[in-house]
This record gives structure tokens, sequence and C-alpha cells, in this order.
């Protein structure tokens, strides 16, 4: 046993350890944010619930997690502006929130702006001393920090960073390494040259400050360009191989088998669900595709518990509806809606199930 979470393979399957040293495969619900309650029209329900507290709040958030069988708080931050000039989150957990949340859960270190969905943030050079410099700032301001505490699992980096996929909404930035690098041999050896910098930058950042948690990386896209050059030079830096992938159960299974059998690490569905579609002017996800259902959650949990790698499940939530996602499990008066919770409720049970029963 360890003081903090840790990996290991059991009878032929990875998993997360917790501090007792128990197996932990990790449920997490990402996109958790109070904002949504203190709308005019949420009839004073952060007031008259919660007394305008935070801590109050968080207390809450966990009872309801704990009801609906989730073990993690995967990422905290949600989708609070979508539209074509600004694409925000809301911020992060700070330390003492985790603290008031008293579950396990991951945190985002924000080493870089390169998500995908970054559409006002130019992209760092991630060769520069400056980039170095920043990220020791980070870890020092934040690791320093959580460095103690049993409950973190682990650290992420970048949602989905652009390495060298774009979209028409951040063309204007471009990605982090030229994609034309993939046409010759040099090209591609000086593509592993600027990721391995970039993930032992971010490594060493990390382990200056904080020696006891795992390094989740960066959460790559899986339905997008992703060269093995990339991932070839994180795999000495981080301990779990991150993904995002949208889509249908067979795409989700598909993609997470495929880097299960890339490299002997386990991996981590880290944001994830039934949507097909790009966003619109309606909101996330689009109303006319709402097939993050009972059924699609079960089968994707099916897909990943055949993957042995696989190490848990952080669904793209969220915990409350607001104007910008379409899609919670409460709403901006902090009703409970029956039809995302029950179904969800049943799998996670089931999971828990199959966990306790490998003990």
């Amino acid at each position: 046993m360890t003081a903090f979470f840790s990996l290991e393979q059991r009878d032929g399957r990875w998993w997360f350890i917790t501090p007792a040293g128990k197996r932990f495969w990790s449920i997490g619900m990402n996109h958790i944010d109070s904002a949504a309650l203190r709308f005019l029209e949420s009839d004073n329900v952060w007031e008259d619930e919660f007394g305008n507290s935070h801590q109050r709040w968080l207390a809450s958030v966990r009872e309801d997690l704990e009801n609906w069988g989730f073990n993690t708080i995967g990422w905290t931050q949600e989708v609070v502006i979508l539209n074509d000039s600004f694409h925000r989150h809301s911020r992060a957990f700070t330390y003492e929130e985790y603290q008031w949340a008293g579950m396990p859960y991951c945190h985002m270190l924000p080493f870089t702006e390169a998500h995908q969905w970054q559409v006002e943030v130019r992209q760092p050079d991630v060769t520069s001393s400056d980039f170095e410099e920043w990220c020791d700032y980070v870890a020092r301001d934040e690791c320093a920090r959580f460095r103690d505490d049993p409950n973190l699992i682990g650290y992420f980096y970048s949602d989905c960073p652009q390495w060298v996929h774009s979209s028409p909404a951040t063309a204007w930035r471009g990605s982090l390494a030229d994609p034309e690098l993939l046409e010759s041999e040099a090209g591609k050896r000086e593509l592993f040259a600027i990721a391995e910098r970039y993930y032992r930058v971010t490594h060493d950042a990390i382990r200056r400050y904080d020696p006891n948690h795992l390094i989740l990386g960066d959460r790559w896209e899986a339905n997008r360009a992703l060269p093995e050059q990339v991932v070839r030079a994180a795999l000495p830096y981080i301990d779990v191989l991150s993904f995002q992938c949208f889509g249908t159960a067979d795409n989700i299974q598909q993609k997470m088998q495929y880097w299960a059998n890339f490299a002997e690490r386990p991996v981590l569905l880290a944001d994830a669900a039934g949507w097909i579609h790009a966003h619109g002017d309606t909101g996330w996800p689009p109303q006319a595709d709402r097939n993050h259902d009972a059924e699609h959650y079960q089968q994707v949990m099916d897909g990943l518990w055949a993957i042995p790698q696989c190490v848990g499940y952080h669904l793209c939530g969220a915990h409350i509806r607001n104007n910008a996602r379409r899609y919670g499990f409460r709403d901006k008066a902090n009703q409970l809606i029956p039809e995302t919770v029950d179904g969800i409720r049943k799998t996670n049970a089931d999971i828990q199930q199959r966990i306790e029963s490998t003990e």
C-alpha cells in the first residue's frame, strides 16, 4: 500500500489502486459548476438551498455523485459560452473545493491552452524557455499544494491538444506542430523531438513539486489525427494514456482498443458521450442528437470493461444543465432530471458490482 493512488496489474487487468490498496475503476463525472444555479430564473435556489456557500453545495454534489454511482470527480470545468467568437469553460476547482467535495478526483493543469475547442488563444511555442518557466510556475502554484492529498488520482494537461490537427474555428492559430512534418522521416523525427520536450518539461515541473501523484497527461482526441510519434514521445513521462472519444459505442470501443494495444500502459476514457454531430447555435449537445442515453452508456461501459488495460470512464456530464450545455443531471433550479439519472445509476451500480467481484 502507498499513501496515494497508484497503478497495478492484478489478474491480467490494469487497475487504479487506492491508498488503502483496493482495486479502483474510475467512474467519473465531468463538468461540475455552480454558476448555473445563479441564473435569474433559478428561483433563488443558490441562496435558499446553499446559503451562498460553495462548501455546502459541494457536500450536496458528493451526495449526488455517490447516489448516482460515480466514484470520481473527473474534470470540473464546464462549457459556459459557446458561439463563433467565444468558447469558454469555467475555472477549475481550487484545492479547498476538492477538500470540501471529499472524494477521489483528477485535476487539470493549465500548462497550455492548446485545446481543440479554444478559439481565442494562440498556440504556445513548447520548445521555448518561456514555456519551461511557465510550467514551473503552474506546478509551483498548484502541485505544491496538491502533493499530499490522498484523494487526488492524478493530473491531466490539455483537453484535446491540437498537435497536428485544426478546425475551421481554430485555423487562424494552427497546431502545436506543423502537420507537414509527417510527410518525411526527418519531419517525423522533428515532431517526436518537439513532443518529447513538451512531455519532459511538464513531467519534470510536476515532479519538482509533487513526487506522489499519477500523471494522466493530455486527454488526446481519439477521433482526430494523433501521430504515433507524439504518443511514443509521451510514454516515458506519463502513467496513463488518456483520451476523449465521442460517437457510437462501437467507435469508442475500437479507438480505445487500438490505443490499449499500442503500448503496455493503462488507458482511460477521460471524456466521452454518445453525441456524434458538431455543435451548432443551439448549444452542446445539439438538440437533434440527444442519443446520450442509458442504452448507449451501458454499451460503452461494456465495451470498455472488455479492454483489460482500461481503468475507467469519465462521462461528459454535466452535473447541472446550463444555457451552453443542453444536457445534465439537474436543471438550473437544481431539480433532478430523472430520465438522465435512472439508467446511468443502474449501469454504474452494475460496474461497481463487477469491481467488487474481482476482490
